[in-house]
């Protein structure tokens, strides 16, 4: 059995564009995508803080250190700029994996500049 456990989380990223007209996809700092181990075209999970919308999309890279998260596409009208975002990637592991299996957390500021790193070691949600 697998199961769909939490991979990476950029915590609090601001939303620095938004661009309806775009083809779908969030574009990511591509340090802040390294940071969180996440690829180019990987599904992502997009929760908006101030209004609580939810939406699955693909990341593309932006520019690297530009502090870049930038809603595009149809997302745009759910998202604005400006919005207090959070960023999930999932993976599959098996479950003896899952047990031992630790997150990715980026703690980002408001210039989505990393503040601290977490490798939770609980099962704890502090963040």
């Amino acid at each position: 059995m697998f199961l769909n456990i939490l991979k990476s989380k950029i915590h609090r990223a601001t939303v620095t564009d938004a661009q309806i007209h775009y083809t779908g996809s969030i574009t990511i700092d591509s340090l802040l995508m390294q940071r969180a181990g996440l690829l180019p075209f990987e599904k992502v999970l997009v929760v908006c803080v101030e209004s609580g919308e939810r939406l699955e999309t693909y990341v593309i890279e932006g520019e690297r250190g530009s502090g870049e998260i930038c809603i595009n596409g149809a997302a745009a009208r759910k998202i604005l700029k400006g919005d207090t975002i959070i960023i999930m990637s999932f993976m599959l592991l098996d479950e003896k994996e899952a047990k031992t299996h630790r997150p990715v957390i980026l703690n980002v500021d408001k210039n989505n500049m990393v503040v601290s790193v977490m490798e939770k070691s609980d099962s704890s949600d502090e963040c």
